[in-house]
């Protein structure tokens, strides 16, 4: 960590001792996960029982934005409370040993400034943020590492799985491990269960950054039996969230044996909308009433499930409206957590009051929310303010392949219009 971005997280968070009542926290971030593709979210054709039951004990949000409607900035932006242009971050990052693009190290983590705060930080499963000796996980606050560097891979050798070279892509705090013809979540619960139990005594952060369910669709054997009577690839793609959804439950699981649950707070988001790429087999995962998917700054490609649970602190089984953003995980969970922010710009804001009191009003109210992806003239972007919608300029990637998908200066009213079917911008041009 970098001398001056310590002593700046130092003087915020004060002493390095974190309290043995403080509250741990798992932050769970799925990839390429659907607007809807939860049951909890209507999807009558999945089965997530393991996230429904999370929701339940839990808030769950229905206006939730991730920060880009692509992996890297998301992550960029839930880990620092930072829109992703600001913290450095406005397109994918680097998925092979040494390549540009990376969150700079002058950027302060969630886990930068968790760990000043006196808790033991771990990051699991995909990173994405960088590839370079000082923009891997050790080095951006994180003290324990597991996972893949790049932005997928094969789940069971666990060689990059996109384009060549094709490298083996499987670390433990910056040394390469093998695994091979391991399945890649287990062995994250495994990795997890370690970190967990080694730490019950102490407060914690695990980033748990799940490469699922981005292709390649590797649902177990017996969840592609279950699903076998859905079409494809939306088999495929079910097959694959209930091996993700398994998996969480064994998470969770783990913190019921350690008797951690009602000590932790856990969240869950989605990085962006489902997949259409030739990889994804051009779909299998639903934005449901909204319009686009992944890479479009159409709703389906940032409106994504995200829920937060602590019982016997937050409310259960409850549902919030107010529109909220990745970006204000990083404030949200300093306030729960008792430590303060750092004299940084955030765009996030604390949803505490929002959690606590339905009646709250959104901390974003009277301000305008922004998505930008790309630098120049030829940025794709877009702006929410109330309940309307801007696109300046994205893909739409609702229309087939072969046409014409780009669209600009798209207005909508969210509350008239939430899939966002007709451009009003002429008729409202003072908008």
């Amino acid at each position: 960590m970098h001398l001056l971005r310590f002593l700046a997280i130092l003087v915020a968070c004060g002493p390095a001792v974190a309290s043995a009542t403080q509250p741990n926290v798992i932050v769970i971030l799925a990839d390429d996960q659907g607007s809807v593709d939860l049951g909890c979210y209507g999807a009558a054709d999945l089965y997530t029982p393991h996230l429904d039951a999370l929701a339940a004990r839990g808030v769950r949000f229905t206006q939730f934005y991730a920060g880009a409607p692509v992996c890297s900035p998301s992550r960029a932006c839930l880990l620092t409370g930072r829109y992703p242009v600001r913290a450095g971050v406005p397109g994918n990052c680097a998925s092979q040993r040494g390549g540009p693009g990376a969150l700079p190290p002058a950027e302060v983590t969630l886990a930068e400034l968790f760990k000043t705060a006196g808790y033991a930080t771990a990051q699991i499963g995909k990173w994405h943020l960088g590839y370079t000796p000082d923009t891997i996980p050790n080095a951006q606050g994180f003290d324990h590492t597991f996972g893949h560097m790049g932005g997928c891979i094969d789940n069971y050798s666990h060689f990059f799985f996109w384009d060549g070279p094709n490298i083996h892509d499987l670390h433990r705090n910056s040394v390469e491990v093998f695994c091979d013809g391991q399945y890649f979540p287990d062995l994250m619960v495994q990795e997890a269960a370690r970190f967990m139990e080694a730490h019950r005594n102490h407060p914690f952060l695990l980033y748990y950054a799940l490469n699922t369910p981005h292709y390649p669709y590797q649902g177990d054997a017996k969840w592609l039996q279950h699903f076998q009577h859905l079409p494809s690839p939306r088999r495929l793609y079910a097959a694959f969230v209930s091996a993700q959804d398994e998996r969480l439950g064994r998470l969770v699981g783990v913190l019921d044996a350690l008797a951690l649950r009602e000590r932790t707070i856990i969240v869950f988001q989605s990085d962006n909308g489902h997949s259409t790429e030739e990889r994804a087999h051009f779909g299998g995962g639903s934005a449901g009433p909204y319009r686009g998917a992944k890479f479009s700054l159409f709703e389906g490609g940032i409106r994504v499930p995200a829920i937060i649970s602590w019982p016997g602190t937050l409310p259960q089984q409850a549902v919030r409206d107010q529109t909220a953003h990745a970006a204000d995980w990083l404030p949200t969970l300093a306030e729960l957590c008792g430590i303060r922010l750092p004299s940084i710009r955030l765009d996030g804001r604390s949803l505490a009051a929002v959690l606590r009191d339905p009646q709250a009003s959104s901390p974003h109210d009277g301000s305008a929310l922004h998505w930008q992806v790309g630098q120049g003239p030829d940025a794709d972007w877009a702006v929410r303010d109330g309940d309307w919608k801007l696109i300046g300029r994205t893909r739409d990637t609702s229309r087939p392949p072969g046409e014409d998908n780009r669209v600009s200066m798209f207005l909508a009213n969210l509350r008239d219009d939430p899939g966002e079917s007709t451009n009003v911008a002429d008729q409202h041009a003072d908008i």
